[in-house]
């Protein structure tokens, strides 16, 4: 599988306050940033595979909400993960 446990591990620990920071908004969307691009990847292949393009929507929805959150919240560590995942708004 792409995302074995190992991988979760690693983007949390670089992307959140450690291994065991899965809830953080900073680790959320480093996860969820890796999964967009992997599911982009497949789509560019397989393109008439519509329930994945489905998933691709919600993710990218899920991501902005948690992005959204965090600009409210505080825009210092809004614009740290913005820079950090290269992600362009």
């Amino acid at each position: 599988m792409y995302l074995d446990q190992t991988k979760k591990t690693e983007i949390f620990t670089q992307f959140g306050n450690g291994a065991t920071d899965t809830g953080s908004a900073e680790s959320q969307i480093a996860l969820f940033s890796y999964r967009i691009k992997h599911l982009t990847e497949h789509l560019k292949v397989n393109h008439k595979d519509f329930r994945t393009a489905r998933s691709l929507t919600k993710l990218v929805g899920k991501r902005r909400a948690l992005l959204d959150y965090l600009y409210d919240r505080d825009i210092n560590r809004y614009r740290a993960i913005i820079k950090a995942l290269g992600l362009r708004r």
